[in-house]
This record gives structure tokens, sequence and C-alpha cells, in this order.
């Protein structure tokens, strides 16, 4: 009986460590997909500051009339 107990108990263990690893691996590509989203998000408030920059210069021209 013992040994059939010990053999269930390193399946389960088996199978909460395959378990832990799908979980972490999953993590890992939840990690890696707001990265991606930042970058662009990076890249858009870039190009904003640029536009506001210009916006800026634009107003502190006397206007030609």
């Amino acid at each position: 009986m013992t040994d059939s107990k010990n053999k269930e108990q390193d399946e389960l263990q088996k199978y909460l460590e395959e378990k832990a690893k799908q979980e972490q691996e999953q993590q890992k590509q939840k990690e890696q997909e707001p990265e991606q989203l930042s970058a662009y998000e990076a890249c858009v408030l870039r190009e904003s500051a640029k536009i506001h920059e210009l916006i800026a210069e634009a107003q502190k021209r006397p206007k030609d009339e």
C-alpha cells in the first residue's frame, strides 16, 4: 500500500511541477506583451511632444497679416 501511495504522491508532485512551469511560461508571455505596447506608447508620446514643440514655435512667431 505504501508503494502505491508513494507513486501517487510522485505523480501528483510531477503534475504540480508541470503546472507551475506552464504558469511561469504564461506569466512570461504576459510580461512580454506590455513591453511591446509600452514601446508603441513611447513612440506616440515622442511624436506628440514633437507636435507640441512645433505648435509652441508657431505660436511664438508673429503672424504675417
